[in-house]
């Protein structure tokens, strides 16, 4: 499983029709993210319109490539284009990805481990 995160611009004259648009998203669009892989998939709104997705996948590659060809995912992205800003091309195809500079159990888990031989910060 890999974590993934992106962020966009929604236009801010358009915030309180973006939002009304996801409450809720049509169960189609629903299913077609669910059947392309991606799972605990939410999408955060800050101040002046900058919007956090993240989402989690076995295969990045194989669910973009899902939505790509996905006749729901077009319909829906091609509504959606018109709310973000210095977008180029589909929506969920052209997010600018974030990189992942922390995470807590990741870190819990690499504490967890003993200390290899070769490690010299433990050496007496």
């Amino acid at each position: 499983m890999t974590r993934h995160c992106f962020q966009l611009q929604v236009r801010p004259e358009l915030l309180d029709e973006y939002v009304a648009r996801h409450s809720p998203v049509r169960p189609e669009m629903l299913a077609e993210i669910a059947a392309a892989g991606r799972r605990n998939y939410s999408l955060f709104l800050g101040e002046g319109g900058r919007l956090i997705g993240y989402y989690e996948t076995d295969d990045d590659a194989a669910a973009q490539a899902h939505l790509a060809g996905s006749e729901v995912a077009a319909r829906w992205e091609a509504e959606m284009a018109r709310f973000f800003v210095g977008l180029d091309g589909r929506p969920d195809q052209a997010a600018a990805p974030l990189s992942e500079v922390f995470h807590l159990e990741d870190q819990l888990a690499a504490a967890d481990e003993p200390a290899s031989d070769t490690d010299e910060s433990c050496a007496p």
